[in-house]
């Protein structure tokens, strides 16, 4: 299965079938075990990564980077202000270039009807895996380190689990829509039940839903869509309560920031996690808007597992490149 894997993209985990994700899921856990024991893991000994950042982070930077260090490689960031790619370089230049010299390059690029397309031009113009780091469309690797952290919080047994995703009321800019629609794709595959919840004005992409439906439908598991923030919390073990901008309603940033506006009642307060069961578990990819996505109490709080699922991202991310690299 190792072997199958070198060379393979990863743009969403829609692409690589339940065996392949779990292999990945094992060696995530093993390289998580090495790194706590103090064993070296240099399973990309001399290999570098390009990555290519057209949007800021804080996480997936420093994860991506740190994990090539941690398995001897080496991380290289790149800005397009400091690529020729700000003097009109194209894709496919870029990417052959790159792939002559290194061993994968990853992109974050979220610009909405911009960041896939480029991503996949990039992928059909390379000879070394291109792994997505967040796209307008998809984030598949924050949700990998989100279902790590689901086995690592309920035994390893995921089949059955309720899930709930929901929209949170979060200013100053209008955010994407590749979380929530990653969450939506994987989880039920998985046999996770999901309930997604947000206010008419921030449905996700139709296709994008209507794959989810489909995968719940293949795995025996449920997926409902609800305009009750509550519902998400409703007897479920787990809940995401995430902001993510109206981009299927408006692309207009100044009517998208007064409808998120609109709802401000939309935040994670302790009255909503009494709802799940007894054991249920908040996480957000991080940042948090607090205050606003989400009360102090909660994210700080015994039920919060915000700061795994972002140690998970580096685990993940290690067992990804080191079987696609």
């Amino acid at each position: 299965m190792e072997a199958k894997l070198k060379g393979r993209h990863f743009i969403t985990t829609q692409d690589w079938t339940l065996e392949e994700l779990e292999t990945l899921f094992a060696l995530a856990a093993d390289l998580k075990t090495a790194r706590a024991e103090g064993r070296a893991t240099p399973l990309l000994s001399g290999k570098t990564l390009y990555m290519i950042f057209f949007d800021a982070s804080t996480r997936t930077r420093n994860s991506f980077e740190t994990g090539m260090t941690q398995l001897g490689g080496h991380g290289i960031y790149l800005s397009p202000d400091k690529m020729q790619i700000s003097h009109g370089e194209n894709a496919r230049d870029t990417a052959k270039v790159l792939s002559r010299y290194g061993d994968g390059i990853a992109i974050r690029h979220c610009a909405f009807s911009e960041g896939n397309a480029y991503l996949r031009e990039v992928a059909e113009n390379t000879d070394v895996p291109l792994l997505n780091m967040q796209c307008d469309f998809f984030h598949p690797c924050q949700i990998l380190a989100d279902y790590l952290t689901l086995k690592e919080n309920f035994g390893g047994k995921t089949r059955g689990l309720k899930l709930g995703v929901a929209w949170t009321s979060a200013p100053n800019y209008v955010r994407p829509l590749s979380v929530p629609q990653s969450l939506i794709l994987m989880m039920p595959r998985f046999g996770i039940d999901v309930t997604l919840a947000y206010p008419p004005e921030f449905k996700l992409m139709p296709e994008i839903e209507e794959q989810a439906k489909a995968n719940a439908r293949a795995a025996g598991a449920r997926f409902e869509i609800s305009h009750r923030f509550e519902d998400a919390f409703d007897g479920a073990d787990a809940v995401i309560p995430k902001s993510w901008g109206p981009l299927v309603t408006t692309r207009d940033v100044p009517e998208g920031l007064r409808l998120i506006e609109k709802y401000p009642d939309w935040r994670c307060e302790a009255k909503h996690m009494a709802l799940g069961k007894d054991r249920m578990i908040y996480m957000h990819p991080l940042p948090a808007d607090r205050g606003r996505e989400v009360t102090d109490e909660v994210i700080d709080g015994p039920q919060s597992v915000v700061y795994d699922q972002a140690e998970n991202r580096l685990h993940v991310q290690k067992a990804l490149m080191a079987l696609t690299m």
